[in-house]
């Protein structure tokens, strides 16, 4: 590689310490207000830079790289989903794609376990009361919930984030299940007392909790479809803090309201979050948090710095993307 300092646009505004290492070591370019590019924007800085730092706000398809001059060569997102990247077309360009794995599991997995007790507990109905004014005192059978300890949680995907969630789950004494597309080492499944199901549909109806932890892909596009989703316990809940469209949110949304699904926590969403779900009582919102620790964000922007220097030393980086891995 050329020791002439690369060209980097970031997309988004990132924590300051990231940014300030960005600039030290690239020719950088920094977003100056924390609003998501427009496609022309994302258009010119395609073309314009060596390495584009996007987030999974931006939407890098095929119609964009198509774009690019010869001069792009890497896309080094802040983060460790790339659904939002055509990497199979970027990879026919020659430009290479990384990511940011394994920073944000624990972060996550704290999220997934804060959104099941949430709606097992009832805690938003409790502090929407407290913040009313309206509680007038302790009652033996006010906002009473479900004990976790003893639950069947049903984890959809035992990679990084979904086995965090089993450690965490199991300290409340949650019972731990899992479906993968792969059968995980007897070892691990010891050491994480997590029972296999090769059929999802089989789990999905004995469970008393599902935590989505699978990427999306085209093949988890939906897979908690309506049909799945029918198949769920009337007392079950379901959290979901991995990608929105691997649950059909149109169809959960109407089996909340018909009280066919005990309620659901959802931290990330299909095209935003459904009007009526903000309705229910028993579904938690959140606005895609999961990973937002200071101390996770700057770890992926360290993230980020290692697979750009690498790749300006005329190395692969560390976390290169390939689309056999998606």
């Amino acid at each position: 590689m050329s020791t002439e300092r690369l060209s980097v646009v970031v997309t988004r505004r990132l924590p300051e310490v990231v940014e300030t290492r960005l600039a030290e070591l690239f020719d950088t370019t920094l977003r100056e207000d924390d609003t998501p590019m427009t496609r022309e924007e994302l258009a010119s800085a395609i073309r314009e830079a060596d390495v584009l730092v996007p987030t999974l706000s931006d939407t890098i398809d095929a119609g964009l790289i198509g774009q690019a001059g010869d001069k792009l060569k890497l896309i080094a997102n802040y983060g460790a989903g790339v659904d939002h990247i055509d990497v199979a077309t970027a990879r026919q360009r020659g430009i290479l794609v990384s990511n940011t794995p394994g920073v944000s599991a624990d972060d996550t997995a704290d999220m997934a376990m804060a959104l099941i007790l949430s709606v097992t507990r009832r805690i938003p109905e409790g502090l929407a009361l407290m913040q009313s004014g309206e509680w007038h005192g302790w009652s033996p059978t006010a906002l009473m919930g479900g004990r976790v300890a003893g639950r069947r949680l049903g984890i959809l995907g035992l990679g990084r984030i979904g086995q965090a969630v089993a450690r965490r789950a199991a300290a409340f004494g949650m019972q731990i299940h899992y479906h993968n597309r792969k059968r995980l080492r007897p070892e691990t499944e010891e050491a994480l007392e997590a029972t296999y199901w090769e059929s999802l549909d089989q789990m999905v109806a004995r469970m008393d909790v599902i935590s989505i932890n699978c990427p999306h892909t085209p093949s988890t596009f939906h897979l908690m479809n309506a049909r799945r989703l029918k198949l769920m316990k009337q007392n079950a809940v379901i959290v979901n803090t991995s990608r929105g469209e691997v649950i059909d949110q149109n169809a959960l949304t109407r089996m909340l309201r018909a009280g066919e699904i005990a309620g659901a926590g959802l931290d990330v969403y299909e095209d935003g979050a459904n009007p009526r779900l903000r309705e229910l009582k028993n579904v938690v919102l959140l606005p895609h948090m999961g990973s937002a620790t200071i101390e996770g964000r700057i770890e992926m922007g360290e993230k980020v710095l290692v697979n750009i220097k690498t790749y300006q030393d005329g190395h692969r980086p560390p976390d290169q993307v390939v689309p056999s891995m998606l």
